[in-house]
């Protein structure tokens, strides 16, 4: 496994290009490669790359979809439009992922530009335990939102990851 930066994902544009150049990379040193990126907001722009180079990647749109299913996400978002979505990763990482990159450190009063909107804060828990729950409420603390609680697991990471490796073995 080859991780590219995880803040990729706030600037979704560059996704495509990096995952071309480790992808191209990791081309000489391995007999298969694998995207383990769901579309992840590139509209589109990874799919092109995975087509273009022969790559297989995770399903969906995001990596919410391949934790908890697109049907469940649809029902989630039909019973209250205005959701927002954590994974584990983002409830430990969401000072430094959410408040520091969109500057609401350092101008809290920008809470409403970007959150105004929504309703509640769903925390898709893969692995479930006090610590991160403290950290999924603390997360929807500082945004102001009620927090409801998906566990999810990791079977459909596990399954994906699956497909993924019978494609190229």
């Amino acid at each position: 496994m080859h991780p590219l930066p995880p803040l990729l994902h706030n600037q979704p544009q560059l996704i495509a290009g990096e995952v071309r150049d480790l992808a191209v990379a990791l081309a000489t040193s391995y007999a298969a490669v694998v995207v383990g990126y769901a579309d992840c907001g590139t509209y589109g722009a990874l799919d092109e790359v995975c087509r273009e180079l022969g790559l297989a990647r995770l399903p969906g749109l995001h990596c919410y979809d391949v934790y908890a299913g697109a049907d469940r996400l649809t029902k989630l978002f039909e019973e209250q439009p205005g959701t927002y979505l954590l994974t584990d990763f983002l409830a430990r990482s969401f000072a430094r992922t959410v408040l520091q990159e969109l500057g609401l450190d350092r101008y809290p009063e920008l809470r409403d530009d970007y959150f105004g909107s929504y309703t509640r804060v769903v925390w898709l828990a893969q692995a479930p335990d006090p610590e991160l729950r403290a950290l999924a409420q603390a997360a929807a603390d500082r945004i102001g939102l009620p927090l409801t609680v998906v566990e999810t697991g990791t079977s459909g990471l596990e399954s994906a990851l699956a497909g993924l490796v019978d494609l190229v073995c």
